[in-house]
């Protein structure tokens, strides 16, 4: 995984739900990570998040963690909080356990 790999990562509102679009540079291939509401937990919103889709093209260059990392980002900067239901996500809370604060229970 290259930590140098030019990405941006934009936030879309679909409906009640919405999904995190990665767009590496040069690359006409995105990847995404999908939310939707969730049942509010101890008085704070909650996304579920439910997919994480990084097709094979732009794969293997850690873009599917950084869409974690920049929800992880936005759940502190927005105070809610995360049912990780995606497999992916899931692990990645596992591997960080200073994330338990923004798991919903």
């Amino acid at each position: 995984m290259s930590d140098t790999l030019d990405v941006t990562i934009t936030h879309h509102v679909q409906g009640q739900g919405g999904k995190y679009v990665a767009h590496p540079a040069g690359e006409s291939t995105t990847g995404y990570l999908e939310w939707e509401p969730g049942e509010d937990c101890d008085g704070k919103e909650v996304r579920v998040a439910t997919h994480t889709i990084v097709p094979r093209k732009i794969g293997g260059r850690g873009i599917a963690s950084r869409l974690v990392d920049h929800l992880i980002d936005h759940a502190r900067r927005k105070d809610f909080l995360i049912d990780p239901q995606c497999s992916f996500v899931a692990a990645k809370f596992d591997e960080n356990p200073d994330w338990a604060d923004l798991r919903a229970s």
